[in-house]
């Protein structure tokens, strides 16, 4: 019996339609439990708040509780090692210092023209609402302890002399790196990722329904690395064996262009994307197609204390602040210094010059990488003037930064650079990595203003700009100093939180 076409179709048809309808009802089951994860801790915060008024002497002071906000607005922040110390963290808990401002009603201060542009809201808007009703939740894989609320925050003052207000009902859900496990414990209003794990948004917007917030370091991803692979150049990322082999070559290149458009799919969810640089938002701009308007938020350096250190006295002394990894290029930051001490006969090494290279080592791993540093500084007869300054308190390194004229960095495509910020608070004139975010925002050429820095690319580049800053007279050098002193203010802690609480109110997370 022949098989009609027709009736083949039909079946297809039916068939196909019965699976998007499974879906539909999973999906919908899966909201449902979620939603109910949600309404429970919702109802857990306002019973606390209740307990709370309730515990109050007079009808005043049950006003104020009441006026405090119940917490009913939870917002939940993706960040598995919240205590790790590094600038993504500092970039956590400002964010979070924040939240904490706007419960208290201290809402952006920006100079803005109006008050749609700056974000600013009237008694009666939902935002004020959910501003006085905030709750945090940090997901994290830290280990529970009984203490280990009061640890974390005492660290973070430690740390980053960030003190979250007392007012923010703070809590910590304690899991596996799994967003879904996350949000299945405690689902928020708004799931935020500060770790550039995109993927994680599926399982927040879809799933859980949530609002979903990013502040984007980096990208997973860029359209540079797609170039080093195509083009065969070895780089810290793409191994020279790899490199040397077409055929792995296009395969490695086939695995990245399918993560790229999987990686934009998912990054294209987000309802309020920020970013810490324009170099960063060039690049999600490209991969994120789909997304909205994409926020560049610069990260939170602490610029006050470095502000404090004198601008004048400097010794000959080449500061290089980072961590011993791959990309930071130290062996670059040793060719360099080689090809200065060279110059004009030495005229440097018999002044004394010295390259100090800050970091931390964070295992074995790096500590072969500065064994073969200082290996190589012996080949380049160096020796003598190269110090390595391995795992140091934040005093040492204050110490430097007040005694040394220049600051060094050689990251290529740095994302944006909170290092060569810190130098040029500190007073150093710096020299960084003609690519990224230094060239993009932070050092600013003299078509912009006064010189605040120097850019460079190449061995030859980079000694012939410390050469000239140490042979530099001191008011040139001074001037230098002040002109970069003055333009790293545009990155300073309070710019953060202003930038970070209008872009938050004028987004539509906190409209719901």
């Amino acid at each position: 019996m022949p098989v009609d076409p027709d009736q083949i179709w039909h079946f297809a048809k039916a068939a196909l339609l019965a699976l998007v309808a499974s879906l539909l009802v999973v999906v919908t089951q899966i909201r449902s439990a979620f939603h109910k994860t949600r309404e429970d801790f919702v109802s857990f915060q306002r019973q606390r708040s209740e307990e709370r008024a309730t515990a109050k002497q007079d009808k005043r002071a049950k006003k104020s509780a009441k006026e405090d906000g119940d917490g009913t607005f939870v917002i939940g922040f993706f960040h598995p090692r919240c205590t790790a110390g590094g600038g993504g963290e500092r970039v956590l808990w400002k964010s979070i210092q924040a939240l904490g401002e706007l419960r208290e009603g201290k809402v952006a201060k920006r100079r803005t023209k109006t008050k749609k542009e700056s974000g600013g809201i009237d008694g009666d808007d939902v935002r004020l609402q959910n501003c006085r009703n905030l709750s945090v939740v940090v997901y994290t894989i830290d280990k529970h302890s009984d203490n280990y609320d009061e640890e974390v925050r005492e660290k973070v003052r430690e740390r980053f002399s960030i003190t979250v207000p007392s007012s923010l009902p703070l809590h910590f859900v304690h899991l596996h790196e799994l967003a879904w496990c996350a949000l299945g414990v405690v689902t928020p209003h708004v799931f935020v990722d500060t770790t550039g794990c995109a993927f994680t948004f599926f399982v927040a917007k879809v799933l859980a329904g949530c609002k979903v917030a990013t502040y984007v370091h980096y990208p997973t991803i860029s359209t540079d690395m797609l170039s080093l692979v195509r083009e065969r150049r070895p780089s810290y990322n793409n191994d020279a064996k790899i490199a040397a082999n077409p055929l792995v070559t296009y395969a490695k290149l086939a695995y990245y262009s399918m993560f790229a458009v999987c990686y934009g799919l998912v990054g294209s969810l987000a309802d309020l994307t920020m970013v810490n640089s324009t170099w960063t938002k060039g690049h999600i701009q490209y991969l994120w197609r789909l997304a909205g308007k994409i926020h560049v938020v610069f990260p939170p350096v602490d610029t006050k204390s470095l502000k404090e250190l004198p601008l004048k006295g400097r010794e000959n002394l080449i500061l290089s602040i980072g961590q011993f990894r791959p990309e930071k290029d130290h062996v670059l930051q040793l060719q360099s210094f080689a090809k200065m001490l060279e110059m004009y006969d030495g005229a440097m090494r018999t002044a004394g010059a010295k390259l100090i290279l800050i970091g931390s080592c964070r295992g074995d791993d790096d500590q072969e990488r500065v064994d073969q540093l200082q290996r190589r500084a012996r080949e380049l007869g160096i020796q003598d003037n190269v110090s390595f300054v391995l795992n140091q308190p934040a005093s040492v390194l204050k110490d430097y930064l007040r005694r040394a004229s220049v600051g060094l960095h050689t990251m290529w495509n740095e994302h944006f650079g909170i290092g060569v910020v810190e130098m040029m608070a500190a007073g150093l004139v710096t020299v960084a990595h003609n690519s990224g975010g230094p060239r993009s925002d932070i050092i600013l050429r003299p078509a912009v203003m006064d010189p605040t820095g120097c850019l460079a690319s190449t061995a030859e580049e980079y000694a012939t700009a410390m050469y000239e800053i140490l042979g530099a007279s001191p008011e040139v050098a001074l001037q230098i100093r002040e002109n970069g002193r003055k333009s790293a203010e545009r990155f300073s802690d309070e710019v953060f939180m202003d930038s970070f609480k209008e872009t938050l109110l004028a987004s539509p997370i906190f409209r719901q």
